[in-house]
């Protein structure tokens, strides 16, 4: 390696963002600044409102803090760096922070995605099962859903950030994107990056593909059980809420595969950011609205949680 090389492999990465251009930067600092204090407020409070509320402590609503939390955690990874570089004329990263940020943004990516597969199960026995559902979705079994998303997600996460930081970078390492990801760093890489496109198309597939195809099969059968249902308003409604759960998830999951399950060769990165933004801003946003927001039982609690009136299980 001559001596541009060794130079260059200690060297900062220079995240070059949504835009280099200097008229987008404020109004997309204005934006993003209102989608990500929505999201943070939107999951914040409900985290807030389920354990300040004894009437929210059905298995769903266990399951619905645990992913609002990932949620804020998730989106708090990168959009506060995405924020600052959009005014700051500083945007380099470390390596050492590039692959701690890789690490908590896959790991808490992919705890969405099996909280995600575990609250469709959920309402999969609560319609499909209704008698056994207590049984079937007790205290243990939702702890050990949610331990099981957290575990396996830092397990993804550590086995990829420890492949990714045996890479050497002696090109440019200037970042096509809002943050440090997998793609456009592996278009830096003059190491042979086969064996990290072999892990994500299949362990990165069981952690991701699996739990959406899950989705799909539990919401399908809730489906064809709501057709059974007596009431014509009845079926709107339960129509209505699948509808739009399935958009929501439809949207996480259809950007994610989009731009990580595709060879590094055919990676644009202008397409890859804002696919990116969908699943890192967009959806984090929507989640409280589409799995929340609109339940009377969370809103009541929410109200309870401005007013300081306590609510008791027999209120919802």
């Amino acid at each position: 390696m001559d001596a541009t090389n060794e130079s260059s492999e200690g060297a900062p990465f220079i995240l070059l963002g949504l835009t280099t251009s200097p008229e987008q930067q404020r109004p997309l600092f204005g934006l993003f600044l209102v989608l990500y204090v929505a999201g943070i407020l939107g999951n914040g409070l409900i985290v807030a409102a389920i354990r300040a509320s004894p009437a929210l402590r059905a298995p769903m609503y266990f399951l619905l803090a645990h992913l609002s939390f990932a949620d804020l955690c998730f989106t708090s990874v990168t959009v506060p760096k995405m924020l600052a570089n959009l005014l700051a004329h500083d945007r380099s990263i470390s390596v050492a922070g590039c692959l701690i940020q890789m690490y908590f943004f896959f790991a808490l990516g992919v705890t969405d995605s099996c909280l995600l597969a575990a609250m469709a199960y959920d309402r999969y026995v609560a319609i499909r099962h209704p008698l056994p559902y207590a049984t079937r979705m007790s205290r243990a079994v939702c702890k050990t859903l949610v331990g099981t998303a957290w575990l396996v997600s830092h397990v993804h996460s550590l086995l990829h950030i420890l492949l990714m930081a045996r890479l050497s970078f002696c090109a440019s390492h200037h970042v096509p994107h809002f943050f440090c990801d997998h793609q456009p760093l592996l278009r830096l890489s003059c190491s042979d990056t086969r064996h990290i496109q072999l892990l994500i198309f299949t362990e990165g597939a069981a952690v991701v593909v699996t739990p959406f195809l899950l989705i799909l099969a539990s919401y399908g059968a809730i489906a064809a059980a709501v057709l059974w249902l007596p009431s014509a308003s009845g079926r709107l409604r339960a129509v209505s809420t699948c509808g739009s759960h399935l958009a929501v998830v439809s949207l996480f999951y259809g950007t994610v595969i989009a731009v990580y399950f595709q060879p590094t060769s055919r990676y644009e990165a202008e397409r890859g950011r804002v696919a990116t933004v969908m699943y890192t801003v967009v959806t984090p946003m929507l989640n409280p609205v589409i799995y929340s927001l609109r339940n009377r039982d969370v809103q009541g609690a929410l109200r309870a949680l401005f007013t300081g009136r306590r609510i008791s299980a027999g209120d919802s």
